[in-house]
């Protein structure tokens, strides 16, 4: 199938330490183009362009700018959410390490949108090779007079930061990485009241993920009603899909969204290797549905995906093929976020752990009926109590599979009884 590249429509065409050659495909235009408009109409673009958060969180782009723009203070910030821990996600080191530009442009775009003056991208702990890609982009943009004092010999002034990531789960989450930056443990914060009211610093505060930002120059020099051409009604655009596990071609691929989640893992994906049979699919990451391969003809967009008791999250796809136990994957899920719950509530804190021990008891042969009950009782508990969305997610693969594949549960307590 034909990738429609928009996010990833520079990778691989220029040299990211040359900001010349990114000039040259038309780089920075965007930037020169939004300077010469009102902030207030660019917010107005993004509203009507659809755009969402491409995180996992899927917030409309234009109405959070919009929060930010309509609060006055001395200091506002753009922040960019480059944490990238769910597993099996891997899509913005691929735009951060091939075209750093675009999301600096789309940086300082918000910026002027929403009348900050500082950004910063909160990068995984675990990219240490991307650092220095995104800081000589920052010096040579810079340098170029696309950030710093007077853009483009305008009044509008901007600049950028890169600060490492604590190399913890739980900072992907926006208030966590915001107590992160500022030097504190990383754990979420009670909202309200949110980010875009008082943020980093306790000042208003634009978070957004890499693939969002990437987006907004193009929408800037194309226009709204070119970018709600991709996509369906409610999801406009495309969406940089990560393919992993037991497939054939794995790999970050861009399509508009809407496509067919059967399409992506058989065409697009080369289906499973060496002849195994599809067990199940995760989507959305490690937090993200677990489901069996009767139900592979969902539209990728989030409205249906949630329909269909799938997750769209930040459009991560990991196929599993019959070699595996499926008990095993969501031990080792559960393994995951019990270590990285930061234990600041008691849900998440104890809840995990006490999933992870059932799960544990069942695959040893020691589990009973009854507890099925519990696993469903305590994940729904923590999926509305939990103070962020680590806890109110990481449930997720057990309450798929108990409905989705509830008879491998059923036969493993039976196996323990013989």
């Amino acid at each position: 199938m034909q990738e429609t590249r928009i996010v990833l429509r520079n990778v691989g065409k220029y040299n990211p330490a040359s900001v010349g050659e990114f000039r040259a495909l038309g780089g920075y235009s965007g930037l020169q183009k939004a300077l010469s408009l009102d902030p207030a109409a660019i917010i107005e673009e993004m509203k009507a362009s659809g755009l969402r958060g491409r995180g996992g969180a899927a917030f409309p782009t234009g109405t959070k700018w919009s929060f930010v723009y309509g609060t006055e203070a001395d200091q506002k910030y753009i922040v960019c959410n480059a944490d990238e821990g769910e597993p099996a996600t891997n899509k913005d080191r691929v735009i951060m390490a091939g075209d750093p530009h675009s999301l600096i442009e789309g940086m300082a775009i918000a910026g002027y949108a929403v009348g900050a003056s500082e950004g910063y991208i909160y990068l995984r702990f675990e990219y240490p090779y991307i650092m220095p890609v995104l800081e000589n982009a920052i010096n040579d943009a810079r340098s170029a007079g696309f950030l710093g004092e007077h853009i483009f010999g305008s009044d509008f002034s901007f600049d950028i930061k890169v600060v490492s990531g604590g190399g913890a789960y739980v900072c992907g989450e926006e208030t966590a990485l915001l107590e992160s930056i500022e030097g504190k443990r990383g754990e979420p914060r009670y909202k309200p009241p949110y980010p875009g009211v008082s943020g980093l610093y306790g000042k208003p505060t634009v978070i957004n993920n890499v693939e969002t930002l990437v987006n907004v120059p193009a929408i800037v020099n194309n226009g709204a009603s070119w970018y709600r051409s991709f996509g369906v009604e409610n999801c406009s655009g495309t969406k940089v899909f990560t393919l992993s596990g037991n497939l054939i071609n794995r790999g970050v691929y861009e399509f508009p969204k809407g496509i067919n989640l059967r399409d992506l893992i058989f065409e697009v994906g080369g289906g499973c290797a060496n002849g195994r049979k599809l067990l199940g699919v995760q989507t959305g990451g490690g937090s993200g549905s677990i489901i069996n391969g009767d139900m592979l003809d969902i539209s990728m967009d989030v409205e249906s995906c949630e329909a269909a008791g799938a997750t769209f999250g930040a459009g991560d796809i990991m196929v599993f093929d019959d070699s595996n136990d499926l008990l095993e994957i969501v031990e080792n899920l559960m393994e995951f976020f019990t270590h990285e719950s930061c234990g600041k509530c008691t849900p998440c804190r104890e809840g995990n752990y006490r999933l992870l021990q059932i799960i544990r008891k069942i695959r040893k042969g020691n589990g009973t009926m009854a507890d099925l009950d519990t696993l469903q009782e305590l994940s729904e508990t923590m999926m509305d109590c939990s103070l962020c969305g680590l806890g109110q997610a990481s449930p997720t693969p057990i309450v798929s599979t108990l409905k989705n594949f509830r008879n491998v549960y059923v036969e493993a307590i039976e196996r323990g009884r013989k």
